[in-house]
């Protein structure tokens, strides 16, 4: 298997954002007569409530009051963002792209390029990836990366895999920065032998899931690429400060810190409250931190997501 690490050590996060929807919707209330307890969804999932956009509210949306948190956390004005990326496997139309719907709900009007990246579960680190390489060569300056997603609108709420998702968003910002311990390191992979283990079908409304495929892809698949882009890099799980997992579940979760033989602790992990938020998880979880005062200077964190398709990858990022 061939791999590209992509290096850009002159890139930094200047800053994040999230948000979340209003609305919460608890295990009690959505698995009513389905074939399974909310005892068994936290045990096994780790997941007490998720959020779920309104009726009216789509991916866009999410993806604009995120991505304008994010601009007003980096002293910037929108129209001093000149690229923007939007992570999403639920865009609110087939066309125009998320992207460009929030770059007018955000009011920027300076003509950047925007446009989705479609990596489902691991977009935001493909857009971040992405923006980081522009970023690096002196093509923009203030680059917007968003993940957000709103499963909800392909959930079937009568079948007992309804409990896995909930919707959200979370934006970072990139700017150039030549630091002297700059580090931001990525690998991306995808294999499309997946892609009916986690898809929505043509004609179909709501998405299929291959449980035991998820899995099983999921637990090889991300310890595998920590491994990698740690050895990379040269380093051990022991120099990083801090891993951001995609939030596919606590059961996969669990698992792939029992093959890196890490404690679970260690792992920053959402899923109670918003469950898996998809593309908007890492980005979600990452501003959650750093708004707590989680993170500090010189810290080494470690991305990590696998999302359907198959794709995954891993970012280390010397904040």
């Amino acid at each position: 298997m061939t791999n590209g690490n992509c290096r850009f050590d002159s890139v930094r996060i200047k800053s994040t954002g999230s948000y979340a929807p209003a609305k919460i919707l608890t295990n009690e209330e959505i698995v009513g007569n389905l074939p399974t307890s909310p005892e068994w969804v936290v045990e096994h999932l780790g997941i007490r409530q998720r959020r779920v956009a309104a009726p009216e509210e789509f991916t866009s949306d999410l993806a604009a009051c995120a991505g304008l948190n994010a601009i007003a956390a980096a002293g910037l004005e929108p129209n001093e963002i000149d690229l923007i990326i939007v992570a999403t496997s639920t865009p609110d139309r087939m066309m125009p792209s998320a992207a460009s719907m929030a770059q007018a709900k955000m009011g920027i009007r300076n003509g950047c390029p925007a446009f989705d990246v479609a990596a489902v579960c691991s977009g935001f680190l493909y857009g971040m990836t992405i923006a980081g390489q522009f970023i690096q060569n002196g093509v923009y300056h203030h680059a917007l990366v968003i993940g957000a997603d709103t499963f909800s609108k392909v959930t079937d709420w009568n079948h007992r895999n309804c409990v896995f998702f909930g919707d959200g968003s979370g934006a970072v910002v990139l700017e150039r920065d030549d630091r002297k311990n700059g580090l931001f390191s990525s690998i991306l992979f995808a294999d499309g032998a997946g892609m009916d283990d986690f898809t929505v079908f043509p004609k179909d409304a709501y998405f299929t899931m291959n449980g035991k495929a998820v899995y099983e892809k999921a637990t090889a698949a991300l310890p595998e690429c920590i491994r990698q882009i740690l050895c990379v890099n040269r380093l051990g799980v022991e120099d990083v400060s801090m891993i951001i997992p995609h939030q596919a579940s606590a059961h996969v979760l669990k698992r792939a810190a029992e093959v890196l033989n890490v404690p679970y602790s260690r792992l920053q992990t959402n899923l109670e409250l918003h469950a898996n938020t998809a593309g908007a998880s890492i980005p979600l979880m990452l501003d959650q931190v750093n708004r707590r005062g989680l993170i500090h200077q010189n810290d080494l964190l470690l991305f990590a997501a696998i999302g359907a398709g198959w794709t995954w990858g891993a970012t280390l990022y010397r904040w």
